[in-house]
């Protein structure tokens, strides 16, 4: 019982323990002394090469600036804070510069961990008080289209690993003064800057400050990215489904964020994290809205019907020529034993070693340059199914149902739920060999239950088929008019959340870890 409770209910791992992202030592204050700063700096950086120190001096008094040099663009250096201290005669320090932000602290640990996120420090000597310039390098790239996503019709824009150029990316989908920007640092030692973007009028209260919970949950956690962030906030790590939808590209986001959801976004990296989201939410595509109704849900429903092919073609045709052969009509019957007959080992074997060989080109051909790849793939497919082939390995059926399941693998338009589609269909090939037809029942019927009982962030993660709700099947497996399609689904509807607990909790809640 213990072992079926365990497949059907797959409790959540239990959380971490909040880890406190204050510093458990007394903070350290800025000494008068230029000196005693500068050797504070120093010792707090561990002596680093890169820890620039600049003696300057203001109206006859003494100043020391620190910048860490890889972080900082001396262009903005020389433009904001030199050649106006060269040609100012403010007698107010903070007013010489020219930067956008300019910012007064009292902390050395908190000037230490703002020269490590690209700003100036400034001392003063005499003062209990530094200046914080931002001066920090940017490097960017293009925001062309990502290319595990691309379209035919559409915006061709895309993320980018700067932050701040994904939310402008996502400010200009979305002109709208309800967006909402929260900011957090994680990571005690990686220190990485998240944003959680949403629409305050239309997502739920209950997401925002669940989100908010376990973001909070994870704050000493060391994730680099969005992709190492899944697996903390996520309900349930073990389960084959992912449960956070990702994408590079501006447009879907900004979709999603109109129908309720909330966007994850970190410094870093080009991939948003989407929440919470449902078993349709990854076969649904940007181009299904961009092209006419018809098109785009006939599109749709062969995206889902690759699910069923995929994960139920091997285990099918392993059932029919161990257990079913009498399925078979009789035309294609001698043609397929004569193939079969020569193969030396049962249909499990021969399926099991054509798609660990599938599997084996494909991470060869990702994992090498791209001519080579592409390469290993053409000829390592050719050469090796026409060997295996003649050699007697595999048979000609076996060929064309790997080549198919395949194909049907590579339609969906996330990678996550491509990688847990081609992880199911080994676990449906086993119980077909075993029980034939009744195996594969049972299999799709474990696969269900499974499917009815996951969540993704209190959204029924089969919704709108399990709860069903026929009202919100309009942009299920077919897709409606959009005059027809209600924009917010019902696990998002808007509500009013002025004067409301939870937003009174929210606010309180909406400091930025330090």
């Amino acid at each position: 019982m213990k072992l079926f409770r365990h497949l059907f209910h797959m409790n959540k791992k239990s959380a971490p323990t909040p880890a406190s992202v204050q510093e458990t030592a007394d903070t350290v204050t800025i000494k008068s002394s230029l000196a005693e700063n500068e050797r504070y700096l120093d010792q707090a950086l561990f002596h680093t090469d890169d820890l620039v120190k600049l003696t300057l001096t203001y109206q006859n008094q003494n100043l020391l600036l620190c910048y860490l040099d890889p972080m900082c663009d001396e262009v903005k250096i020389r433009s904001f804070i030199l050649k106006p201290l060269a040609e100012s005669e403010e007698e107010n320090l903070a007013d010489v510069f020219t930067a956008p932000r300019v910012y007064a602290q009292t902390s050395l640990d908190e000037a230490a961990d703002t020269l490590l996120q690209g700003q100036a420090v400034l001392f003063k000597e005499g003062s209990t008080e530094c200046y914080t310039i931002t001066v920090n390098a940017e490097v960017k790239r293009t925001t062309e289209e990502p290319e595990n996503e691309k379209t035919v019709r559409g915006s061709h824009e895309g993320f980018i690993e700067n932050m701040t150029a994904n939310l402008h990316l996502i400010r200009k989908q979305i002109k709208n003064r309800h967006l909402v920007i929260r900011r957090y640092t994680l990571g005690k030692e990686s220190r990485t800057e998240v944003a959680l973007a949403y629409l305050n009028h239309v997502a739920k209260p209950e997401l925002i400050l669940e989100i908010d919970k376990r973001l909070r949950t994870i704050a000493g956690a060391n994730t680099l990215s969005t992709d190492l962030m899944e697996e903390y906030i996520e309900d349930r790590t073990l389960s084959p489904f992912p449960q956070i939808l990702k994408t590079e590209r501006p447009d879907r986001a900004a979709a999603n964020l109109l129908e309720g959801r909330a966007v994850l976004i970190s410094a870093g990296t080009p991939s948003v994290l989407i929440m919470p989201v449902t078993f349709f939410s990854f076969y649904q595509s940007p181009d299904d809205y961009y092209s006419r109704t018809l098109a785009g849900s006939f599109i749709r429903f062969i995206r889902l019907l690759s699910f069923v092919i995929a994960i139920t073609l091997p285990a099918f045709y392993i059932a029919v020529i161990t257990f079913h052969y009498e399925v078979i009509p009789a035309e294609l019957l001698f043609q397929i034993k004569g193939s079969v007959e020569m193969v030396p080992y049962p249909p499990l074997l021969e399926a099991m070693f054509m798609e660990l060989t599938l599997e084996l080109l494909r991470e060869a051909g990702i994992r090498l340059p791209g001519p080579i790849g592409q390469t290993i793939g053409i000829v390592g497919g050719l050469v090796i199914g026409d060997a295996v082939v003649r050699v007697g390995l595999v048979s000609y059926p076996m060929i064309i149902v790997v080549a198919l399941t395949a194909i049907s693998s590579f339609i969906v338009p996330s990678h996550e739920m491509s990688a847990s589609v081609r992880l199911l269909r080994f676990a449906v090939m086993i119980p077909a060999a075993l029980l034939g037809f009744i195996g594969i029942v049972f299999s799709l019927i474990f696969i269900l239950i499974h499917l009815c009982k996951l969540e993704s962030f209190g959204t029924p993660y089969l919704a709108p088929a399990a709860p069903f709700r026929l009202k919100d099947w309009k942009d299920t497996i077919f897709r409606f008019p959009l005059w027809k399609k209600d924009n917010r689904v019902n696990m998002a509807k808007p509500s009013v959340k002025k004067d409301n607990a939870d937003s009174k909790e929210l606010q309180e809640n909406d400091t930025q870890f330090e």
